[in-house]
């Protein structure tokens, strides 16, 4: 048996051809193509078709008229709850049991539902739903959400949130993409695998930084002083949100990416949000150099606010950017077709009596 890694870093379980993270390099290439290329050229919809297809058409299709089953007052949960009721209801069957193109076709529906989702369980189940008509007036998949959502497409709110889910669309095997690869394994159906996503990210160490800058931001702006707060806020121990990656050792090109996007569109965080990242990262690299430059998380928080997308509703926004890299994964997956079993190594009490006990 291998020597023990705690929570597997660096153990490589699987070969892909999804996405590269240029580590060193500073760069992320969808399938090759640098994501420099696709953020404000491609939209979301057919970057999903280059992660999955490897083709930007025919893309992501538009969401099927379905309103949502599940109000709890928590986004996540109802988008969770949501995607796994899809199976019965739609009648999916297992990956194990279907062929490629009805995997890939279940996925873009069920893909594209968790948008659908976000936007109604976000719009609020006071509100009532946006004419479908209206939603069909839409030009891509991020106008449908945001009339979804909102009634009516801000071009500015629309660039922003496709800017965020293109650079966040995919990024290798973390947390969630993991679970969604392990349940693929057991040959459960598409709607499973995104919804065991999807609750991955209930923990605030993936996916949900970006609801933390901002109120970093505010206390920031509200002290005057970026330097002192960074150095007082180090010197209790807390963690800055938004800085530092387990990937990059240079700077995260989605954060690079994000960042000129918020000044594209105007954001008034720019100045306190740069002078934060300054301050922090001098900071921070007396200590650690690797892990001193912002990640998309901090970049994302701004470019997110541009839209008005509330702090709570960012680990679903996230939800939504992923479900392109998610299903790109649960497919490869299927050709694999081997059930993920690591091993466990026993450190607990020996062979004892239940007396002992």
């Amino acid at each position: 048996m291998s020597d023990f890694v705690p929570g597997l870093e660096g153990v490589v379980a699987f070969e892909t051809e999804i996405a590269e993270p240029d580590k060193e390099g500073g760069a992320l290439r969808y399938r090759g193509v640098d994501i420099e290329d696709l953020v404000g050229h491609v939209s979301f919809g057919n970057v999903w078709g280059l992660l999955v297809d490897g083709a930007f058409n025919p893309g992501l299709p538009p969401a099927e008229p379905f309103p949502i089953p599940v109000h709890s007052g928590d986004i996540r949960v109802d988008v969770q709850s949501a995607l796994a009721m899809l199976a019965p209801v739609w009648g999916l069957r297992p990956l194990l049991d279907i062929d490629e193109q009805q995997a890939r076709d279940d996925l873009a529906r069920a893909a594209v539902m968790a948008l659908s989702y976000v936007a109604q369980s976000a719009r609020g189940q006071g509100n009532a739903m946006v004419p479908q008509r209206e939603i069909d007036k839409a030009q891509s998949v991020v106008e449908r959400f945001m009339i979804r959502w909102r009634g009516e497409p801000d071009p500015k709110h629309v660039a922003a949130v496709d800017a965020y889910w293109t650079s966040a669309a995919e990024h290798g095997m973390n947390a969630s993409t993991f679970t969604a690869r392990v349940i693929t394994s057991t040959g459960a159906d598409a709607a499973a695998a995104l919804s065991g996503a999807v609750g991955a990210l209930s923990g605030p160490l993936h996916g949900g930084a970006p609801s933390r800058v901002l109120k970093m931001l505010d206390e920031v702006e509200e002290s005057g002083d970026p330097e002192g707060w960074v150095s007082d806020a180090l010197d209790r121990g807390e963690r800055l949100m938004g800085f530092g990656h387990r990937i990059y050792r240079a700077e995260d090109p989605r954060s690079r990416l994000l960042k000129k996007t918020a000044k594209e569109l105007g954001s008034p965080r720019v100045e306190i949000a740069e002078a934060l990242e300054q301050a922090a990262h001098e900071a921070i690299a007396k200590k650690n150099p690797d892990h001193s430059y912002t990640n998309v998380e901090f970049w994302s928080a701004i470019v997110l606010d541009v839209a008005e997308v509330p702090p709570n509703l960012a680990p679903a926004m996230f939800a939504c950017s992923r479900t392109a890299g998610w299903s790109a994964h649960v497919l490869e997956q299927k050709r694999l077709g081997v059930l993920v079993r690591p091993s466990a190594k026993y450190i607990g009490p020996g062979a004892r009596s239940l007396q002992e006990v």
